[in-house]
């Protein structure tokens, strides 16, 4: 086996293994565009700015997908945003 095709075998596992899954946020009619932008912010580190946006994309189009991961990273994160009482879950 030469090295290249070590290199390729090894690049390749690594992809197979880091399966991202996404917390996909949902719009409502309850929360605020604040309450959300703070909440991304605290739930998911997000700027000011990526929250707002996320917001924004979620108040016009219904849903955002804001942030990405390994699903057990994912958990506690989508955990606060539904206590803050926000739509999302892991898809």
């Amino acid at each position: 086996m030469s090295t290249q095709e070590k290199v390729l075998e090894e690049v390749l596992e690594k992809s197979v293994d880091q399966s991202n899954n996404e917390i996909v946020l949902y719009n409502d009619d309850v929360n605020t565009f604040d309450h959300v932008i703070e909440t991304l912010i605290y739930s998911c580190e997000h700027t000011p700015v990526q929250a707002e946006q996320c917001a924004l994309l979620v108040h016009y189009t219904g849903k955002c997908t804001v942030k990405t991961g390994a699903y057990k990273e994912l958990v506690p994160r989508c955990s606060k945003l539904l206590e803050a009482g926000l739509s999302a879950e892991i898809v």
